[in-house]
């Protein structure tokens, strides 16, 4: 049997499949029994040329028809028994072909083969071989991820099990991943169809449906955690499920919250798409609701001692990402957990590091208002950022020459806001944080010519010297007579060399740095004479 594959791949690649013949009908049954059925029939029907048929002959068999199901239970067969190599990187174009055919029956079928597609377009599109199908799927135009829009759609908005509601958010997700967020604004419909479903639909469906996932998901866990393995110990297999679902979730969460900044920032973007006042208003309705279940459990997390778990490092993540955009919402919330939500490490971390990366643009706005600075020294944020930036600063990615510049910047910005804001709430700097903070920005400048740098660490280094004297840091043991003069060399730089060409132009992004200073510098040189001789050398 196997023998005759060839002969029959031969004969279905001769027939003329649009009106679905019945001789084409018995191929594909041939074809599929004993690829099924043999050890090896995959292989020899792989071998045989099997995809360029499938590539060429998908796309123009009838919709629905049993030669389509068959057809993509070969696909199937095809991806799931044979290495990711020999198909994803071989054949390309052929399975991009296949992809979309199968986008089609998703957006069209209303039956069992519906989500046949929708399980073998998430297996194909999540592999993680599918990135030269990207470039393929990419060539072809947008018709393929269109009719996943409209699939996606109809699976969101209809009476189906949760389980298949989860894999339409996993396939959304693929999708996006490969073309984008905005993907998730787009037609409703296929061509020539009417419709009265707005381009918005989709995205709403999928923020409602993460918002419902993430807090089912989220008490599940939280049970698991804290109710369950009181009686016996977790089942991490059924823990590692449910986290890798909230997960799809909260990533789904992530890329609306970005794609409302996109519009955010620029009303006028080049996206054919724009949310309207009404819509924005039921996302940012949803979104408060999906962060406020976050933090319900984080605070249930932290009410059990727990601090550690990439189940609590991702929701620090996805509120994190919320907060940056709405640094006022679930305020009252905010305020209670921001010191816990700073502590929180990941599994594979033995100190906070990445809680306090995704929790930094918040901090860096707030850190422009008052309160926010009240907020920022109350709850140990100071020394949270400060202790974060001696580490970036300390590991080889963030030297200058890479720097890590966005996420160091930012923690500098960070520090700068508040410290100028220090004095007005009479907050103390304690000796340790500011030798440390000194030394690291020495570290940090010591082989550049950047005046950015120079900048921005001069004018934090300016801010801290106003608050002590030469002789209080040197009294301290972490402190010599060598980083006193390393800091002198600094400040000239920044004062001489750097601060002649801010000067020359009120618009570059240091001379506001240069005025920081130049003001502090006038503040602090008497009391600290080894610095004044240098710089005024």
């Amino acid at each position: 049997m196997l023998s005759k594959i060839p002969l029959i791949l031969e004969v279905m690649s001769k027939e003329d499949c649009r009106s679905g013949s019945s001789l084409s009908e018995e191929c594909y049954e041939f074809i599929f029994l004993v690829t099924n059925a043999h050890e090896d029939g995959v292989i020899t029907l792989f071998e045989s040329g099997g995809m360029n048929v499938l590539a060429s002959q998908m796309p123009i068999l009838p919709d629905g028809s049993h030669a389509m199901e068959l057809a993509m239970k070969l696909v199937q067969l095809t991806v799931s028994k044979l290495p990711a190599e020999k198909v994803f990187v071989g054949y390309p174009s052929e399975l991009s072909k296949m992809v979309s055919a199968i986008a089609k029956q998703f957006a069209l079928l209303h039956n069992a083969l519906k989500f046949e597609a929708l399980h073998l377009l998430s297996t194909i599109l999540s592999s993680s071989h599918s990135g030269v199908l990207h470039a393929a799927l990419l060539s072809m135009g947008d018709d393929w991820s269109t009719r996943i829009r409209i699939g996606v759609i109809d699976v969101l908005q209809n009476r189906v099990v949760p389980a298949e509601k989860l894999h339409a958010l996993v396939l959304a997700e693929c999708v996006i991943s490969f073309v984008g967020e905005e993907w998730l604004i787009g037609p409703a419909t296929l061509p020539g169809a009417q419709s009265s479903m707005p381009d918005v639909r989709c995205i709403l469906l999928v923020l409602e449906s993460s918002r419902v996932e993430i807090a089912v998901m989220l008490n599940e866990l939280a049970y698991l955690k804290y109710e369950a393995s009181k009686n016996s110990p977790i089942n991490s297999e059924a823990f590692l499920g449910k986290l890798r679902n909230v997960g799809v979730a909260f990533s789904l969460v992530e890329r609306i919250i970005k794609l409302i900044a996109k519009f955010s920032e620029n009303e006028e973007s080049n996206s054919t798409f724009n949310i309207c006042d009404s819509t924005s208003t039921k996302m940012i309705r949803g979104l408060n609701e999906t962060i406020g279940v976050v933090l319900d459990y984080l605070q249930d997390a932290k009410d059990h001692g727990e601090k550690k778990g990439n189940d609590l490092l991702a929701s620090v993540r996805i509120a994190g990402s919320y907060l940056a955009e709405a640094p006022d919402a679930c305020n009252e919330k905010v305020k209670e957990l921001l010191g816990y939500m700073l502590s929180v490490e990941g599994e594979n971390e033995s100190s906070p590091f990445h809680s306090i990366s995704f929790l930094l643009p918040m901090l860096c706005q707030i850190t422009m208002e008052d309160d926010g600075c009240k907020l920022f020294a109350s709850t140990g944020a100071f020394g949270a950022v400060v202790g974060f930036l001696i580490s970036l600063i300390d590991t080889s990615s963030a030297r200058i020459d890479n720097c890590s510049s966005s996420t160091v910047f930012l923690a500098c910005d960070t520090v700068l806001n508040f410290l100028l804001k220090r004095e007005q709430l009479r907050f103390s700097l304690e000796n340790s944080w500011s030798v440390k903070l000194l030394r690291a920005l020495i570290r940090w400048t010591e082989d550049t010519m950047e005046p950015s740098v120079i900048m921005m660490a001069s004018s934090i280094c300016s801010l801290i010297l106003d608050s002590t004297s030469e002789r209080d840091l040197l009294r301290h043991p972490d402190f010599c007579a060598d980083d006193v003069s390393a800091l002198s060399q600094l400040m000239k730089r920044s004062l001489v060399s750097c601060g002649q060409d801010s000067m020359h132009d009120d618009t570059n992004s240091e001379a506001d740095l240069y005025q920081i200073v130049t003001s502090g510098y006038s503040s602090w040189a008497d009391r600290f004479p080894r610095i004044k001789e240098i710089v005024e050398r």
